[in-house]
């Protein structure tokens, strides 16, 4: 059953930074080839730099990562200069180094969502701390899984931007935000070959709310969601603010803007 087609790819090179959108690209079993190869590392802590605990992070949403034809990535600051680990970590007011490796038991800071939109994003707010990847394979930076879908029907029931919520796949659909809840254990057909599993709904953090480079900060990307979207995302977790999906590659293939998206 066809349910809609991709409208955006997307991709982001560096956790937490933004990233660049393509007309196609190949997805394996790590998700789109360049998502998520590197992040920030905080030396002092030794944690994964993450927009998810903003009051240390939200900086990073001002500069973006384009992966480079020699497998490389090229970052920029909000002037369109190029930017290294120097300059990222002055503006962000803490050092931060550069790596292509996950470490064993990489672990990222979220803070609570409902302290951020009671208390604000600079408030000293309790956080948690989780291990990154628990359904993705190895390598990469990936939260959960290797791939995040949302749908247009999703963005407007938020009255949220796509960069937002970070999404891989922005797909097009009609009818009631957050349809893609029903897709979760099922699995999508995109184009001829590339086959994904719908592994479970994605819980919304402070990330939402931030600014991302020129769009301005909005709490309602987090607190709509929060109000009519609350959704318990995998068995023995609450029910958590939502918004998209998470996804794992049953088989690779391209994927291509303007594909058409079908529910087995």
């Amino acid at each position: 059953m066809a349910v809609g087609t991709v409208e955006r790819l997307c991709r982001y090179p560096v956790k937490s930074l933004l990233g660049e959108e393509l007309d196609g690209v190949e997805v394996t079993g790590r998700g789109l080839a360049g998502d998520r190869e590197r992040a920030l590392l905080d030396p002092e802590t030794g944690r994964v730099a993450s927009a998810k605990h903003p009051r240390l992070w939200a900086g990073l949403l001002a500069f973006a990562a384009a992966a480079a034809a020699d497998g490389g990535v090229v970052i920029t600051g909000p002037d369109g200069r190029g930017a290294g680990e120097a300059e990222l970590s002055e503006a962000i007011g803490r050092k931060v180094v550069l790596v292509a490796e996950r470490p064993a038991g990489a672990t990222v800071e979220r803070a609570v969502p409902e302290e951020v939109l009671a208390h604000g994003i600079a408030a000293e707010v309790d956080v948690t701390v989780s291990e990154l990847g628990r359904a993705a394979p190895d390598g990469g930076f990936f939260d959960f899984a290797p791939l995040h879908l949302i749908t247009t029907a999703t963005l407007r029931a938020t009255g949220a931007e796509a960069e937002r919520y970070r999404p891989n796949l922005v797909i097009r659909t009609e009818g009631e935000g957050f349809v893609e809840n029903a897709w979760v254990g099922r699995e999508l057909a995109i184009g001829p070959t590339l086959r994904l599993r719908v592994l479970a709904a994605t819980p919304r953090c402070a990330v939402p709310t931030l600014r991302h480079g020129p769009l301005p900060r909005r709490t309602e990307a987090l607190r709509i969601p929060a109000e009519r979207n609350r959704v318990v995302p995998l068995e023995g977790m609450p029910a958590l603010p939502c918004a998209g999906v998470y996804a794992q590659v049953v088989v690779p293939g391209r994927i291509l803007a303007g594909a058409e998206v079908r529910l087995d």
